[in-house]
């Protein structure tokens, strides 16, 4: 399947994505609830097998919070990014895709230590590098850091 096959072929899976154009990777942001259905149906489906998740990272955009995923098939060699937004930076949550990617568990948990971004059904959430204690997200756009006076 080329990328035009695929991109058509994600679009008629969840009509209301947002393609979004990318010179490197297709790429779409979609909603949230649409997630985790969209995720099972890419890995399990023969002709997409998006076997591999190779990055799953967090982005403060400043007015949403944003997860971004980069997906490949080691079968067809074909690339795709998903990207899914929350505008609630207090409780901002997504499904969890580590049910699906086994290798979502270690970076979601990293989103949700670094960025404050909770997983829902995730079964392990909790801080990955900062301690139970620490208070805040340091790589969001509004952390301050009073004792080592980082800002950004």
């Amino acid at each position: 399947m080329d990328n035009a096959a695929l991109k058509e072929r994600i679009l008629g899976l969840v009509p209301d994505a947002e393609y979004q154009e990318n010179k490197q990777f297709l790429t779409f942001v979609i909603p949230p609830a649409k997630m985790h259905d969209l995720s099972l149906r890419l890995k399990s489906e023969p002709d997409m097998a998006f076997d591999y998740l190779f990055c799953l990272s967090g982005v403060d955009m400043v007015k949403f919070l944003e997860v971004v995923y980069h997906l490949e098939s080691t079968t067809h060699k074909h690339q795709l990014v998903l990207k899914v937004r929350t505008d609630d930076r207090i409780n901002g949550a997504v499904d969890t895709v580590c049910d699906i990617w086994r290798t979502a568990e270690l970076h979601e948990r990293e989103v949700y230590d670094l960025m404050g971004i909770r997983f829902n059904n995730h079964p392990d959430l909790r801080r990955f590098f900062l301690e139970e204690g620490w208070i805040g997200h340091p790589l969001r756009k509004d952390y301050v850091d009073e004792v080592n006076i980082v800002e950004l």
